[in-house]
């Protein structure tokens, strides 16, 4: 069963279309928000390109109906947000737009938790590392990109794409036109993301909403090829969930950022056709949030119970 719309949702809850800024720049989220009393604060960034409309939306609005406020944000360069360049992906700038979001949107003494899908879950990880205010983590199909072995694994192609990005800055800071490539494509050609899975939905109806161009800036590599997720695993210091499967991107590489983490952990491998199921599919959304919103209810009382 795949996901629906919220405007199909009868859950009780609240959606409000909130603004705030990240240096200077507008970004746009959806609040979901719980009829009843909410246990916490739930910021969500979701797969590379992606908008709030897509993955982020489906998770707010299950971890919304589980009691939690759950932001589905548009970062800096995407959908209604502000910035540019346009469809410039940067897991630095993602950081900033989370911690923005940290600093609108948390209210006095309440639990925030930080929620990161695919690229997201990488990214995620990144801040959580070094910001104190989040009591616990979840990662669902999460990319934890691995830099090194990203570089071995190109090889010659590697240098050649950080040049290309290079190249692609220089002409843009020069006045010349931003150089992009799409996304995805059906035949998996120049595109940012070769997956057939990927074109089945971000390029269909299936995942194609309104507010998603079908772009990726070429510059973005000078930042995403050199991020490495691995390097925050050592420093993160709550509770940590990793949702995941075997016919996901890179299990090889959770399982390495699992291993690597030195605080309370658990993991949650579920049984999916690839990666791209878990941003619609009802059968993975609803046991990924239920594991989600016990792991953070109980980082919860953890915390509580240690201020005594």
């Amino acid at each position: 069963m795949r996901w629906t719309p919220y405007s199909a949702c009868n859950d009780p809850m609240t959606v409000s279309r909130i603004k705030f800024e990240c240096r200077g720049d507008q970004l746009i989220g959806l609040l979901h928000q719980p009829a009843g009393g909410s246990s916490g604060l739930v910021i969500i960034t979701g797969p590379m390109t992606s908008v709030k409309e897509q993955a982020p939306l489906a998770y707010a609005r299950a971890l919304a109906s589980r009691g939690f406020r759950a932001l589905a944000m548009d970062h800096r360069f995407f959908g209604e947000s502000g910035g540019g360049p346009r469809q410039f992906e940067s897991p630095r700038h993602k950081g900033e737009d989370i911690v923005a979001a940290l600093d609108a949107l948390r209210q006095t003494g309440e639990p925030a938790f930080a929620l990161g899908v695919c690229a997201g879950g990488g990214y995620m990880a990144a801040v959580v590392a070094s910001e104190p205010r989040f009591q616990a983590f979840a990662g669902i199909a999460g990319v934890y990109h691995d830099a090194e072995a990203q570089q071995a694994a190109m090889g010659d192609k590697y240098g050649a794409a950080i040049e290309r990005a290079r190249m692609a800055r220089e002409r843009r800071l020069n006045g010349d036109e931003v150089e992009y490539i799409p996304a995805v494509a059906a035949d998996l050609g120049d595109v940012a993301m070769p997956l057939r899975e990927a074109f089945e939905y971000y390029g269909t109806a299936r995942g194609g909403v309104s507010n998603y161009v079908n772009r990726f800036a070429v510059e973005s590599r000078l930042e995403t090829l050199p991020f490495d997720a691995q390097a925050a695993a050592l420093s993160i210091a709550v509770p940590t969930l990793l949702v995941h499967s075997e016919h996901a991107l890179a299990p090889a590489w959770a399982r390495r950022f699992y291993a690597q983490l030195r605080v309370p952990k658990r993991h949650l491998w579920l049984d999916t056709k690839g990666q791209i199921d878990f941003y619609d599919d009802l059968r993975l959304i609803e046991p990924a949030s239920d594991g989600a919103a016990a792991h953070f209810t109980e980082a919860a009382g953890r915390s509580t119970a240690h201020s005594r």
